[in-house]
């Protein structure tokens, strides 16, 4: 611990301590003697980074009026956390007509300063100014205040609260003098030693732990932040009527550009200051929260128990206290920081059944100011949220404006129910007519405010009856659905038993499958023939009544995807080979059919064929089989007979070709012109297909074309 006296003005309204360097330091504070009063100014500091050479910016330091503990040895402001840093400046503004308290000091701790052994860190080495009314005018301090050995105060000390004095009401040098001397000042060792043991005898037994109605966020224990627990002997002190009724949250107004590795060290700093700048006999506040949202436990006495601390002047009495790492007057804490304030301010205060989202009564020890202007006296009733900020029963900025516009936030958190609860959407439906519908499970999709932290867990409520249950940490959850309507639905339970549930959504759970209205089924059509590829067309249609037909997939012998209005489509077989066609119908919803046909394409040469009349034989790889039939011959003709369901005529074309009549089973069906501007083998020229299979004759006649009477065939393809 390193210090140094400001040099004050004559007429008392302002003080300094110019630029120099200093020995490291990384927290710093300003002092004076009289700890019952306040500078009626602005407290600037400003720090020179170690290497760099760069100074910060004017940092100002609010009064830290915090404690009602009695034999504090100065009073002082809140202190700030620079980082390490090798030089500073210090300045007082004082307002009008106000004279400043004696003692001006700057109180620097470094970071050994709060780890065993810090009492022997060196002075820094520069020469201070003088202050008006210092013990040592020139000389920089080591200071070390004597422990308080009276019995802590309450709320009630026999100083006057500084919010109730005027500016003409500053003590005289002497009264000043006489009320920041420490007991070991103001009395002989043996009276010192007498209280000390008369407080000790008098001290209350500790009191049992409540059980609270949530669970206990985890917290770092002072070991977990190298706590000198020597440097505070002291046995902690209880709450008189054993209750905590009220939760006080602070912000420590310092740097936000910590690391959370270094939180551990500001909090040491912290205490340092508290015990040894201030004289207080422990830290002040009860829990440290930093910005990753790491608790750690402040005051000593127990984490579950009503410790009083010194962080509320008036009200600690009645309160715990939580102060968050950091300043906070133009942004709010990081959500990490404010959920584990609303998570201990919450298993605190469900310890005594007090709702953190309800109002309650304190009782005012002294005479007080809030930052709103409300004053009170000593003993008057005041209404406040059960979690509320410090300028609600100080005249302080903390926790800092944007934190104070926060503190609804953590009271919601913190009492429940889950805020923000929607059931954003319904995922494993299809949508009709803006319904969604379903065929089997569906995923119910969620989101909410209150951090995860604070949440126990949610349930898929479907028409009213759990369907399924998810962790807090969860976004999701699936649910099966019998078929019909349905109302689905997400409640949240926060950790307080509270719950919230969602609007509902309607879900129709439809099971009823598509049909086939026309199974599938093939025919042969025209176009080029060779053993390898048969034209034909698969024909089908199919139909949803409840939702409607989304689609008709084949998925063999090849994959192909359909619309809903078509009904065939056209490929290719191979001659000879069975080929299953497999098509699967699915509705809106997903809902399924299946059906499938199988053919195989049977070619029959022209030399299988009955001749009548005159026919020539012809060779060309471009025939079926390298060989065709042909003739000019008026009524010469071929008959085949076959067993199948469709057949096909296969012939060649040329611009010379004739016209022949066709036969089925013995009844003339059509006559068909072979001639084309283009000559074409192998070619599928007419068709004929039935509803089933059975035996059939096709009988081909030569017409006898007058010019061009030739036709040449390669016989014909039927499908069984």
């Amino acid at each position: 611990m390193r210090s140094a006296a400001l040099k004050t003005s004559g007429d008392g309204g302002s003080a300094t301590l110019g630029r120099r360097d200093a020995e490291p330091f990384d927290l710093l504070g300003v002092s004076w003697k009289d700890p019952s009063v306040e500078v009626a100014g602005k407290v600037e500091v400003r720090t020179r980074a170690v290497g760099s050479g760069r100074w910060s910016d004017w940092l100002s330091l609010d009064s830290d009026n915090r404690q009602d503990e009695r034999g504090a040895a100065r009073g002082g402001t809140e202190p700030a956390w620079v980082g390490p840093s090798d030089g500073v400046e210090v300045r007082v503004n004082g307002k009008s007509a106000a004279r400043l308290p004696q003692g001006l000091r700057l109180d620097m701790v470094g970071s050994a300063d709060g780890s065993a052994g810090g009492d022997d860190i060196e002075p820094a080495a520069f020469l201070a100014d003088g202050a008006e009314g210092s013990d040592d005018p020139t000389a920089t301090e080591s200071v070390t205040p004597s422990e308080p050995t009276t019995p802590e105060a309450t709320d009630s000390t026999p100083t006057e609260s500084s919010a109730s004095k005027s500016p003409t009401d500053e003590p005289s040098a002497t009264e000043s003098a006489s009320a920041s001397q420490s007991p070991s000042e103001s009395a002989t060792p043996s009276e010192s030693a007498s209280e000390s043991a008369s407080a000790s005898a008098s001290a209350p037994n500790t009191p049992t732990a409540p059980p609270s109605t949530v669970p206990q966020p985890t917290i770092t224990p002072r070991s977990g932040w190298g706590a000198d627990e020597a440097l505070s002997p002291e046995a902690p002190t209880y709450l008189p009527g054993g209750k905590i009724k009220a939760v006080v949250v602070h912000h420590t107004a310092q740097s936000n550009t910590y690391t959370c590795d270094e939180a551990p060290s500001i909090i040491n700093a912290i205490y340092t200051y508290d015990v040894k700048t201030l004289g207080w006999k422990d830290l002040g506040y009860n829990f440290v929260v930093d910005k990753c949202g790491t608790v750690y436990e402040g005051r000593k006495g127990g984490i579950d128990l009503p410790v009083m601390g010194a962080h509320a002047y008036g009200f600690n009495s009645q309160t715990t206290g939580i102060a968050v790492l950091g300043t906070y007057i133009d942004a709010a804490p990081s959500q990490a920081a404010m959920t584990s304030v609303a998570r201990v301010a919450a298993w605190k205060l469900g310890q005594y059944g007090v709702d953190p989202d309800g109002t309650v009564t304190l009782t005012t020890a002294v005479n007080g100011q809030n930052l709103a202007g409300k004053t009170w006296g000593p003993g008057e009733d005041l209404s406040f949220p059960a979690i509320h900020g410090h300028r609600d029963g100080y005249n302080t900025l903390c926790p800092g404006d944007a934190f104070y516009a926060a503190l609804d936030t953590v009271r919601g958190w913190a009492a429940g129910p889950v805020t923000g609860l929607a059931l954003t959407s319904v995922t494993g439906t299809s949508t009709v007519d803006s319904t969604p519908y379903t065929n089997g499970p569906v995923t119910v999709n969620w989101s909410a405010t209150t951090p995860t932290e604070l949440i126990s867990g949610y349930e898929v409520l479907v028409d009213g009856e759990t369907a399924a249950t998810a962790e807090a940490g969860a976004t999701s959850a699936k649910a099966t659905l019998v078929a019909g309507t349905h109302q689905v639905q997400v409640k949240a339970v926060h950790q307080s038993g509270r719950t919230s549930v969602t609007e509902a959504v309607t879900v129709i759970s439809e099971t009823t499958a598509p049909t086939f209205t026309t199974k599938p089924n093939l025919a042969l059509r025209t176009g080029t023939v060779s053993t390898t590829s048969v034209p034909l067309t698969l024909s089908w249609k199919a139909a949803d009544t409840a939702t409607g037909l989304k689609e008709v997939r084949l998925t063999a012998p090849v994959a192909k995807t359909y619309g809903p209005a078509v009904t065939s489509a056209q490929y290719t077989a191979k001659s000879g080979t069975a080929t299953r066609w497999s098509l699967t119908a699915y509705d809106t919803v997903g809902n399924t059919a299946t059906a499938s046909v199988s053919g195989t394409p049977t070619i029959v040469q022209e030399t299988g064929a009955t001749r009548s009349g005159t026919w020539t034989a012809k060779s060309s790889t471009s025939y079926l089989g390298g060989k065709s039939l042909t003739s000019k011959t008026k009524n010469a003709s071929l008959t085949w007979t076959f067993t199948g369901r469709s057949v096909a005529w296969v012939v060649s074309r040329a611009t010379t070709s004739g016209q022949a009549y066709v036969y089925v089973d013995g009844k003339k069906v059509t006559t068909v012109d072979l001639k084309s501007s283009k000559t074409a083998y192998r070619n599928a020229i007419w068709t004929k297909t039935w509803s089933f299979s059975a035996k059939h004759t096709v009988k081909i006649v030569v017409a006898g074309t007058s010019g061009r009477p030739t036709v040449t065939t390669d016989g014909i393809v039927y499908l069984k």
